[in-house]
């Protein structure tokens, strides 16, 4: 349903759909500089000497600026709406990685990421807000839709940079996808609007210790801390491969960088095309239910990472396609129903807030998980334990979502009895 606001003075037609567009473009750009890290670690990782370990601490860093500003970016979206912040938190990660991109220093590499993550990490609470409230139908799909933004900027990020990093340095490759992020944010403020009737309102009574009251209530709500204590393992899994699938076709499966760069873009494709499957089937064959489609993604990734395990040194390329498309399909595929989850199972105005938080902890996945990742690899001297540690922490996720899914049944049983 269209929507009319008065914008310089003239009536002005609102599309939910063209505002999704736009978030959908802040979402890919945000994720073509922030993720980029790891199609561009083997190159950085040569350019500082760095081990596998450290390696993964790079997108390790990214998510734990993204675990700081996620919380209080849902408090302010509850309170200001998307629109102001879409091009502050591009010009947050855009800043900062340019700063990046110029120093050698690995601890203040580290220090620049996490600053640019609170940016990245912050776009998601930002949009997530945006789809609640311009979508009260088919919001698993419109969901699903943005949050392909993330998969397509990080397949763009391996398509694009890494070829062209490989060409002329990361460095300046890297300088110039930040100026054009930051351009990208200057566009999308332009041309976003917040729905009329949620536009921001600033409550003149509004303190800053409300924030931490929101906070302890939401510790309250057990099926949202379930969910995102399982989405911790997803996301962790989500960027063990993103980290090393490159390395890995690299390194111990023997295939040229440019087809292991280019396993990575096939994952992260079918990764975006994940996000709007899952969604569809998520609204239509599950009536709008998110926590078992959660339950499949998982299932289907624990298959996928215990026969990547298996996988010996010298596996054709062309064997390691389907592989990646169904690993890619389902753990890079499920972000958008984890946000609809998280979202859902809270009064809607606590909506931003509820992102942030589960945002907050399904991130420490991906700060823990990479790093501790590499670790094994470089202990072990071999991929092999590292998959299966990764299907390890994936089974655990199931039962994490399946007593949520019981508590969320007996709650709806007593609300209806």
């Amino acid at each position: 349903m269209n929507k009319t606001i008065i914008h310089n003075g003239a009536a002005m037609p609102l599309n939910p759909w063209h505002m999704l567009i736009w978030l959908l473009i802040a979402q890919i750009m945000v994720a073509f500089v922030g993720r980029s890290l790891a199609p561009l670690g083997v190159l950085i990782g040569d350019d500082l000497s760095l081990t596998k370990a450290q390696i993964g601490m790079l997108p390790a860093a990214l998510f734990l600026g993204q675990s700081l500003a996620a919380i209080p970016a849902g408090f302010l979206v509850d309170r200001v709406g998307s629109k102001k912040l879409l091009f502050l938190l591009s010009l947050c990660l855009g800043l900062s990685f340019i700063l990046m991109a110029v120093t050698s220093f690995y601890w203040l590499i580290l220090l620049l990421v996490a600053l640019g993550g609170a940016g990245y990490g912050a776009m998601h609470p930002t949009s997530n807000k945006g789809i609640i409230y311009w979508f009260s139908e088919k919001r698993g799909t419109a969901m699903g839709i943005k949050q392909m933004g993330v998969t397509l900027g990080s397949a763009l990020a391996a398509l694009l940079l890494l070829p062209a990093a490989a060409a002329w340095g990361w460095r300046p490759v890297m300088i110039g996808a930040c100026l054009f992020l930051i351009v990208t944010g200057i566009f999308a403020k332009r041309f976003y609007f917040d729905p009329p009737d949620k536009a921001e309102k600033v409550m003149a009574d509004e303190k800053p210790a409300r924030l931490f009251a929101s906070i302890f209530l939401l510790f309250k709500e057990k099926p949202l801390v379930l969910v995102s204590f399982g989405a911790m393992g997803l996301n962790g899994s989500q960027l063990i491969l993103n980290t090393y699938i490159v390395l890995y076709a690299y390194e111990y499966i023997g295939i040229s960088l440019v087809l292991a760069g280019m396993l990575l873009v096939i994952s992260e494709v079918s990764g975006s095309f994940g996000r709007v499957a899952w969604g569809m089937i998520s609204d239509n064959l599950f009536q709008g239910k998110r926590i078992i489609v959660l339950v499949i993604v998982a299932a289907f990734s624990i298959a996928a990472s215990i026969t990547i395990a298996l996988m010996p040194p010298g596996t054709p390329f062309w064997v390691l396609v389907p592989l990646t498309v169904l690993f890619g399909f389902c753990i890079s595929g499920f972000n958008g129903i984890w946000m609809n989850a998280a979202t859902e199972l809270v009064p809607i105005e606590q909506a931003g807030i509820a992102s942030g938080f589960s945002l907050m902890l399904g991130s420490w996945g991906v700060i823990i998980g990479p790093p501790l990742f590499g670790y094994i690899v470089d202990a072990t001297g071999s991929f092999t334990y590292g998959w299966l540690f990764m299907a390890g922490i994936l089974s655990a996720v199931i039962v994490l979502l399946l007593i949520a899914m019981g508590i969320v049944k007996k709650e709806s049983q007593k609300a209806g009895g």
